[in-house]
């Protein structure tokens, strides 16, 4: 498969399956066509070789790096953008309306009576999103969706992620959002689409390294399942992905408790010594910090196991599969 002749890079010779539920990076270095097989996947590009199809009733929209999508109405009050569209969404569990969800994303009640054209770049990427989220697609394309953003706004940007149900395809050079966000990767290296169960460590790896050509089309799908697995494999991503996150917050967590139990243990040599009830107070909580220091690592240990055998499942369901999903690109 290759782009039409206005591209100015060349994709790989590739066969990709995307089943619906699906949250896939997609990794590779500056240049290798990221952008230009997402292109592909939502018809912005036509292919001169091959074949792409996509399911009848899968709804795709796209988050592009440029964010110039909003030029169009750049005239028009972000207040009227959002009256167009639905009256509530969910997100982390929570029924939200677009104004909160605006609010949540950085932006103002002054803001609401803003043309869109006046908003700076940072500002339009994230009214884009929501607008793209309120229109409920069921297939969502981001391309390099960081562009733009600070800390604060990528972590809101993450949480409304996070909680989206659809099939989600990621281009993007920040590791923290794609391993958050997304179950699988892949990448593009040496004309192919080679899968990476090992994740984002596995890419670097072979960035170092060097990857070995694949000599064939990959062919980079899980295998045919029934609606009923399907279901199953969601829950099992869902799990994954709060595992991932809680393995994160216990690493920050064990990061700090060794100095918090350190600055304890000097206020308890520094105490006076004849205050016994001082002292004890502070011997409770250092049996506290202690008790949650041993509780934490147990943990950790048990999360690392469970993703470690989640990893060598999902590759050793790639390795077996050969059925057609939601969309297939394949050269003829």
């Amino acid at each position: 498969m290759s782009p039409s002749p206005s591209a100015t890079t060349r994709c790989c010779a590739i066969e990709w399956r995307i089943a619906p539920g699906e949250r896939t990076a997609i990794l590779g270095a500056n240049g290798a066509g990221k952008s230009t097989l997402l292109n592909l996947v939502t018809g912005a590009l036509q292919p001169t070789t091959g074949v792409v199809k996509r399911g009848k009733t899968a709804k795709v929209a796209r988050l592009s790096q440029e964010s110039n999508e909003l030029d169009a109405v750049a005239g028009e009050l972000v207040r009227d953008l959002l009256q167009a569209k639905r009256t509530t969404y969910v997100a982390g569990g929570r029924e939200l309306t677009p104004a909160q969800l605006l609010e949540r994303l950085g932006f103002t009640s002054a803001h609401l009576s803003s043309p869109v054209g006046k908003l700076s770049g940072g500002q339009k990427r994230r009214l884009h999103l929501l607008l793209i989220l309120l229109d409920e697609p069921n297939v969502l394309v981001l391309d390099e969706p960081s562009n733009d953003l600070d800390t604060e706004m990528l972590a809101v940007m993450e949480d409304l992620l996070d909680s989206w149900p659809g099939t989600l395809l990621v281009a993007s050079h920040d590791r923290y959002l794609v391993e958050r966000v997304t179950d699988q990767h892949y990448a593009l290296v040496d004309g192919g689409l080679r899968h990476l169960p090992g994740g984002v460590e596995e890419y670097l790896s072979l960035r170092r390294h060097g990857a070995p050509s694949p000599g064939k089309p990959a062919r980079a799908a899980p295998a045919r399942a029934t609606n009923g697995r399907r279901a199953s494999r969601k829950l099992d991503m869902a799990a994954q992905r709060a595992a991932t996150r809680e393995l994160a917050a216990i690493e920050r967590r064990l990061a700090k408790l060794p100095l918090e139990i350190a600055e304890v243990n000097v206020r308890i040599a520094e105490h006076d010594q004849r205050d016994y009830l001082g002292v004890a107070a502070h011997m409770e909580t250092l049996a506290s910090l202690e008790s949650k220091l041993s509780e934490l690592e147990t943990r950790w240990l048990e999360l690392t196991e469970q993703l470690e055998q989640a990893a060598g499942a999902a590759s050793r369901a790639v390795s077996r599969s050969s059925g057609s999903l939601w969309a297939n690109i394949r050269n003829p």
